[in-house]
């Protein structure tokens, strides 16, 4: 999911939420961003949480991903505490 924070926070302009079923894909799907975002030229700023791999933050400035694992998602809930901002779906 994809949301449109811009006009919302000052804390980035997109927030990109993902989830996996397991620690072993979410440290997957965060080494596959990283390397395919850095390719592009962009830098990542700061990464959280690849350790325990249930939550990784990256942030790359105007968008922060979030890689949960899929129990941790449901736990908290991100996408609705930005309920009114713009979103899209991404299926890969």
């Amino acid at each position: 999911m994809i949301l449109e924070i811009g006009k919302k926070s000052a804390l980035c302009d997109t927030f990109v939420i993902v989830s996996a079923p397991s620690n072993v894909r979410v440290k997957a799907i965060v080494d596959h961003i990283e390397e395919a975002v850095e390719a592009h030229g962009h830098r990542l700023r700061h990464r959280e949480g690849y350790a325990e791999a249930v939550w990784v933050l990256l942030d790359f400035g105007d968008v922060v991903v979030h890689v949960f694992h899929h129990e941790t998602r449901r736990f908290y809930g991100l996408e609705h505490l930005w309920g009114d901002a713009p979103r899209r779906h991404y299926h890969a």
